[in-house]
């Protein structure tokens, strides 16, 4: 069943866009299953789960930290992290510039953005952005690569909103590609999408989705 999930979405897909599958919560053999398949993005939010896993699973896979991340976490996951998708201050952004030195590597991470209306998102709005990357500070990390933005649409049925969130989401990337990485080209991804309105956020942009229950099955 898993394997019939991961066809179908792969269908709906366009090749430039990355699935990430969002295994949180599932057991080791329905990641290696996928795995086999030849999928090799996976998402994770909860970083004990992710090194439990990363320990055991093939060391080509690259792990997604898509849930809120704190800072004393980072040092966890600072060794093999492929992206880390939820960066929302600079004091996290911090903490893994100083985590990735150690490391000798450099993290890629994402901006992630606050665009729906519930209260319980995290997450930047515009301004606070703009202050971040315009910050002494964040001018002197050198094991951190910006690459894009993140965003969660609203939970909500009513596509019109869900459309309008996405919509916004791109035009934050649009603006801080302009003004803060108009030269690198490494900055071009935008992180929305999940299980129940990827294919919209597709149709506004995205680059990468994020999704969990439309491939494993509900939790």
């Amino acid at each position: 069943m898993i394997l019939e999930n991961l066809e179908k979405i792969q269908k709906t897909i366009p090749s430039t866009v990355c699935l990430v599958a969002v295994s949180k919560t599932k057991p080791i053999s329905d990641l290696q299953e996928i795995y086999d398949a030849g999928q090799r993005h996976f998402g994770e939010n909860k970083v004990q789960e992710m090194t439990e896993k990363w320990e055991v699973l093939p060391k080509d896979i690259h792990w997604h930290q898509i849930g809120h991340l704190q800072t004393n976490k980072v040092k966890f996951i600072a060794p093999y992290v492929h992206l880390i998708h939820s960066v929302d201050s600079l004091k996290l952004l911090a903490e893994i510039n100083k985590q990735a030195e150690k490391c000798q590597r450099v993290i890629k991470v994402l901006l992630q953005f606050y665009i729906a209306k519930e209260e319980s998102k995290y997450g930047l709005d515009y301004d606070e952005a703009k202050e971040l990357l315009a910050s002494n500070d964040f001018k002197t990390f050198k094991n951190i690569q910006i690459i894009g933005v993140m965003g969660m649409a609203s939970f909500t049925d009513d596509t019109s909103i869900v459309r309008k969130e996405f919509s916004q989401l791109k035009t934050i990337f649009t603006h801080i590609k302009t003004d803060f990485f108009p030269n690198d080209s490494s900055f071009k991804e935008v992180s929305m999408g999940m299980s129940g309105d990827y294919e919209l956020a597709i149709e506004k942009g995205s680059t990468m989705v994020r999704v969990g229950s439309s491939i494993f099955g509900g939790r």
